[in-house]
């Protein structure tokens, strides 16, 4: 099984802390966040991940080496100066992913969602994982109705926790060049054709300085051994 993580993004909200390390890389109780996802993709049986850098990606990639402090082979998708967002960094990385289907994880969240219990091989174009609904994004992304995603009134929106298994299909309509993946996420669902499952363990976004905080000091308080 092949993986992606997402970590091209130049971090606008974090600044200043992105000014001066890509975002991936800011500490989360003493661990780089990239090192939390590396350390679980490898876990559950990923031997090759592609991650895709464009902000200060030589401090990206110099801490990434080969990936074998990880025991995983590291494949770089270089995006040059400019990221091409979500999709369209997927999408450029498609000849390093190689297989039919593989997974992929946002560069900035936290979670102890098992990846091993993502699809090798979905049934729908895409499967995500959906969360409940943070504070600060209290509307939602996607609703889900059994294991489809399905465009609401008909039920609740959750909020997509960028995490997801992919096939190549997916990216079959979709033209060269920057472009967000959730539109491709939608039209795919109005065809029936992205399925989810709704994760309530933990799951953080740690996408401004603030929730960068409120992780680290969670993650240090929760520490075996910590009174």
């Amino acid at each position: 099984m092949r993986a992606m993580i997402l970590a091209a993004g130049r971090g606008v909200r974090m600044r200043p802390l992105t000014d001066r390390l890509p975002k991936p890389m800011l500490a989360v109780a003493g661990r780089p966040l990239i090192d939390y996802q590396l350390t679980a993709l490898a876990r559950a049986g990923v031997d090759t991940v592609v991650v895709n850098v464009a902000w200060l990606s030589t401090k990206l990639v110099h801490y990434l080496g080969d990936g074998a402090r990880w025991g995983i082979e590291i494949r770089i998708s270089d995006e040059g100066e400019s990221a091409l967002e979500t999709g369209g960094g997927i999408q450029r990385a498609l000849p390093l992913l190689g297989a039919d289907s593989f997974w992929v994880v946002n560069g900035d969240i936290w979670s102890d969602f098992p990846l091993q219990d993502l699809p090798t091989e979905p049934t729908a174009l895409a499967h995500l994982i959906l969360v409940d609904n943070p504070p600060h994004h209290p509307h939602g992304d996607f609703a889900l109705l059994g294991d489809r995603v399905v465009e609401p009134p008909c039920t609740r929106r959750l909020t997509f926790a960028g995490i997801g298994c992919y096939r190549r299909e997916l990216f079959d309509r979709a033209c060269a060049g920057a472009f967000r993946l959730a539109p491709l996420l939608r039209q795919a669902a109005a065809r029936g054709q992205v399925s989810a499952a709704h994760y309530r363990g933990r799951w953080r976004d740690a996408g401004t300085p603030e929730r960068l905080a409120s992780l680290d000091a969670e993650l240090r308080a929760s520490r075996p051994g910590r009174r």
